[in-house]
């Protein structure tokens, strides 16, 4: 799985030396649960780098429902010429300063981070104990100091390292729960607090198929798209939850956060 490839290279091994200096140094200050701890501090700094990408996909959103009347008109005016169409879309997003695609720019680069952090707490979760698993994580870390002997994958009474699936007991039926319902609410405070009315005014008076599709949109953001990441939680070691728990927690203060100031 560590094998020298471009994706290890560039992705998995730096994350996979950050999460082991983190868990070292809870080990060296005897934090129980060092593992956990150690995941939730590589959410933060990933969350960290990230930020720009979040507040500029909020900022999208926002501008594309203040843009929603006038795109509605457009709509209306064009609606038996979808190139003119287009094209008229085109002019107002430039007017306002709008990339589109630019507001997919926050869950696209989530997308191989999160496959590299998937690899990278599989070798630690799934196989961690085992000594072919620890001799493959020393190989790749930069420093002599960072190397293991061990990895206890115990947090709270929680095993990181065991999916609820697999578990057997009934209190790791919380983690998928709770997952979903922390993914509700981040969907949710990355919806500007204008798009709700506009949607229903734009129901109530028109009824035209661009509400309908942003109505449709929100839908599945809010409520399938939680049910999946939740199914998700249930199949996957509790380890990787608990980095997307945290993540979507500080997208939810961060979300409200902006949301206040605007």
């Amino acid at each position: 799985m560590l094998n020298p490839s471009f994706f290890n290279t560039i992705l998995v091994f730096p994350i996979l030396n950050l999460l082991v200096l983190l868990y070292k140094v809870f080990l060296f200050v005897k934090l129980p649960g060092a593992l956990g701890f150690a995941i939730i501090g590589l959410t933060v700094l990933v969350r960290g780098v990230f930020q720009p990408f979040f507040k500029q996909q909020m900022e999208t959103t926002k501008k594309m429902q203040d843009l929603k009347p006038q795109l509605d008109k457009l709509s209306e005016k064009h609606k038996n010429d979808q190139k003119q169409l287009q094209q008229e879309q085109l002019k107002l997003y430039n007017q306002a300063g709008i990339n589109p695609a630019s507001g997919c720019l926050f869950m696209i680069i989530q997308i191989p981070v999160f496959i590299g952090l998937y690899n990278t707490l599989s070798v630690f979760l799934t196989n961690g104990q085992g000594t072919k698993a620890i001799t493959e994580i020393n190989n790749v870390l930069y420093a002599p100091f960072l190397k293991i002997t061990s990895i206890d994958p115990w947090f709270f009474g929680f095993n990181l390292a065991i999916t609820p699936k697999q578990s057997g007991q009934w209190f790791y039926l919380l983690i998928p729960l709770v997952t979903g319902i922390l993914q509700y609410f981040q969907a949710v405070s990355m919806t500007p607090p204008s798009a709700t009315s506009q949607v229903v005014k734009s129901d109530k008076d028109k009824k035209n198929d661009s509400g309908d599709f942003q109505k449709a949109m929100n839908t599945q953001m809010k409520f399938l798209f939680p049910i999946m990441i939740g199914w998700f939680s249930y199949t996957l070691p509790f380890g990787l939850s608990l980095y997307w728990n945290i993540f979507s927690l500080f997208s939810i203060i961060q979300g409200r956060q902006l949301k206040v100031k605007n």
